[in-house]
């Protein structure tokens, strides 16, 4: 079940909306749960048994922790007892995690390794990853280590466990909500006007993202990445990146405003995961302002434990390449990713160099575009199927091979429409809501009157405005596109 689709947005969110807002408080959390369960249940069937798993195990661990303490004797000395329940669960999630979506990854480039050996190869069938299992395997590892930490109570309530790991807002894409931030809201959440107003204006916006923009821009990606790369032309071949480039942000952003938009509304205050990043002026700025909530979870739960840079250069430069390398290999079981994750390691090590120190000192206009050319060359890598593929790609970008014949097919996708669609993504990568805002700030002393009118002036306008986007995003899908989000596929 899709945030974008009619059976989510005319019958399962307002059903359960209307009955988790009843005067009666006592079933909210059993109704949140369940509403949960039967969203992922809808998209995933028996698969949420994987869901399921995780729950169960991950409390039994966190009961196990909140319960130890001292040390404990094994062959090799003593060790903290809590600390050994820690690297169980920490190591059966990830075990969960690798058996689900990287078996067949692995048991791909083991038999390579045996072939060369000229020895029979591994054969285990094709598995399939569940929707999300990345996201509540992180979630349940930020469970973990956080009562490890003493930064979060051991959540003795099964059920406020289950809605950490099983929310419907964020089950399937994030954002990735660090237990210690939303503990206190699991028991208790408190929902009033200005946050169901917020909620919804959020969740407007994110839909209208998302299929207002994304899905148009995406169907010219796909065709360009539908072809064999040869066969297309330089500006075609820039065409599709450029169009992907768009789509991947107005599709992942819009999907993190809906899921914010949802949670404010059942009273949850989820963390933001974009800041306009193709605003930036560095690499460094660039994941301060993308999937922000994933850059965060592995600086807290992996590249400070490693030692950040509390150590030597050339230590801080492998915390960062394994970082970056996991983060590639989370998004996807696939070296087009590990290879992505790997081409941002690399210019936040350059960036660390006196590459760093020039970047700095160029124009402005000279850094963004420095920036645009890595987050564009990444993106190929991201959304080719193989190696061979992305380097093809850039090969016809570069005007290496020039399109055939099958050129004139793409070609018609380039219309008025998508040019419109172009320009008006371009402009909202832009903080145009913070320049809106401004309209609305206090005025001097003695012009409150027309202060007043002018913010309820801009009040019902943008009401207006949402009603209208919110009008033709439905009949966008009306018009039959439906598309899933990109971040399902992680």
């Amino acid at each position: 079940m899709l945030f974008s689709s009619v059976i989510f947005l005319f019958f399962f969110l307002p059903v359960v909306l209307t009955l988790y807002l009843l005067p009666s408080q006592r079933w909210r959390s059993f109704l949140f749960l369940l509403a949960s369960f039967v969203f992922y249940a809808w998209s995933e069937g028996g698969y949420i048994l994987a869901l399921l798993v995780s729950i169960f195990f991950n409390y039994l661990f966190g009961l196990w922790i909140g319960r130890l303490d001292g040390a404990v004797r094994t062959l090799s000395g003593r060790i903290d007892a809590r600390k050994a329940v820690l690297i169980f669960g920490l190591v059966f999630n990830l075990l969960l995690l690798t058996m689900l979506k990287y078996a067949n990854f692995l048991s791909m480039n083991v038999n390579v390794f045996l072939s060369w050996l000229s020895l029979p190869h591994v054969q285990i069938s094709q598995i399939y990853a569940p929707l999300g299992i990345s996201f509540f395997t992180f979630h349940a590892i930020s469970y973990l280590v956080d009562i490890y930490r003493g930064e979060a109570p051991v959540q003795g309530n099964p059920r406020a466990l289950a809605i950490y790991l099983a929310a419907f807002p964020k089950v399937l894409a994030g954002p990735i909500a660090q237990y210690r931030q939303v503990v206190h809201q699991l028991d208790c959440r408190i929902i009033t006007v200005p946050d169901m107003a917020y909620g919804i204006e959020r969740f407007v916006t994110g839909l209208a993202k998302k299929v207002l923009l994304a899905n148009p821009l995406g169907a010219v990606a796909d065709a360009a990445f539908g072809l064999q790369p040869e066969n297309l032309a330089p500006y075609s071949a820039w065409a599709g990146i450029l169009c992907y480039t768009l789509q991947i942000y107005f599709d992942f952003s819009g999907y993190s405003d809906m899921a914010i938009g949802l949670g404010r509304m059942f009273g949850f205050e989820f963390p933001e995961n974009f800041n306009f990043p193709y605003i930036s002026q560095s690499v460094r700025e660039f994941w301060r302002r993308w999937h922000i909530s994933l850059s965060l979870w592995f600086r807290d739960y992996l590249y400070i434990p490693l030692g950040g840079n509390r150590f030597s250069q050339a230590r801080t430069c492998f915390n960062l390449v394994c970082v970056f390398l996991l983060c590639g290999l989370w998004h996807g079981a696939s070296w087009t990713f590990i290879i992505w994750g790997a081409w941002y390691g690399l210019f936040l090590l350059l960036e660390r160099t006196w590459f760093g120190t020039l970047i700095e000192r160029a124009p402005r206009a000279l850094r963004h575009f420095y920036l645009l050319a890595v987050v564009v060359t990444g993106w190929v890598f991201f959304r080719a199927d193989s190696m061979g593929f992305a380097i093809t790609y850039l090969k016809s970008m570069l005007g290496v091979h020039w399109g055939s014949v099958r050129t004139g097919q793409f070609a018609i996708h380039l219309n008025n429409e998508i040019f419109t669609l172009f320009v008006v993504a371009v402009f909202f990568c832009l903080p145009v809501s913070y320049l809106l805002k401004r309209l609305c700030t206090p005025p001097p002393v003695g012009l409150a009157s027309f202060y007043d009118f002018r913010r309820t002036g801009f009040y019902v306008s943008y009401a207006l405005i949402l009603g209208l986007v919110f009008f033709a995003s439905i009949l966008s899908l009306a018009g039959g596109t439906h598309k899933a989000f990109i971040y399902f596929r992680f």
